[in-house]
């Protein structure tokens, strides 16, 4: 059986930080392509079957480099000397290091780059729990766009699919949009199999798939690494 393992790297990021904490740009890359390998079946000596593999494609975006004004601050903050894009740069250069991974950037809306204060800072704003005077820096987030990666990632559904170049594809994600592109897999008689790392997908997901399969439990067993609690 032919696998291609599809990660959507936004996603994957931040349930990997929660799941397994702060790791180097480099420990997280060797994270992924060990989590993603766990969908192979185990060969002697729990190696991988490597013959099944037939890519890890992995879809994100470039790391900001922009000047952006923060409002508090009431000055500009350069992410192109920041620990956020070095770490970035450390993660993406090492995946493609990897055997059979493929890197698709999309690009980041850098033109319109710019702080928004975090949501639950709004409600305590305006349910008077706090006022302008206990704002922080850390209060504010960053807002960038991400253009063209799910675009990316339903066109390789598609295309593994009409060119039966694989037998199952598993998708690392946590959201319902990539339902369409899931139903044309499966009309195509791709076995398609969704990871969400332990998060709760939506209801009509499941409607249009053929197996629900996290692999935090089995990461945390086999790389001796002390993980959040998941439900799976």
């Amino acid at each position: 059986m032919k696998i291609a393992i599809l990660v959507d790297g936004g996603f994957y990021r931040k349930r990997a930080k929660y799941c397994f904490g702060e790791k180097s740009g480099i420990e997280a890359a060797n994270d992924l392509y060990n989590y993603s390998r766990l969908h192979l079946k185990d060969g002697p000596k729990g190696r991988y079957v490597t013959n099944d593999l037939y890519r890890i494609f992995y879809y994100d975006a470039p790391p900001v480099s922009k000047k952006v004004y923060h409002p508090l601050l009431k000055r500009t903050i350069d992410f192109s000397k920041s620990k956020e894009y070095k770490w970035m740069n450390d993660f993406l250069k090492e995946l493609t290091k990897k055997r059979k991974v493929a890197l698709r950037l999309g690009y980041l809306a850098e033109n319109f780059a710019h702080y928004n204060l975090k949501y639950d800072i709004i409600k305590k704003l305006f349910n008077n729990s706090i006022t302008i005077s206990d704002i922080k820096e850390n209060d504010f987030e960053l807002n960038v766009k991400q253009k063209t990666v799910d675009m990316k990632i339903g066109l390789d559904i598609a295309s593994l699919a009409f060119k039966k170049q694989v037998d199952q594809i598993v998708l690392i994600a946590g959201d319902g949009d990539f339902v369409p592109a899931a139903k044309l897999a499966r009309r195509e008689g791709i076995d398609f199999i969704v990871d969400s790392m332990g998060r709760k997908i939506n209801d009509s997901l499941f409607i249009h798939i053929d197996g629900f399969n996290t692999k935090i439990k089995l990461f945390n067993k086999r790389y001796k690494i002390n993980t959040k609690e998941v439900n799976e």
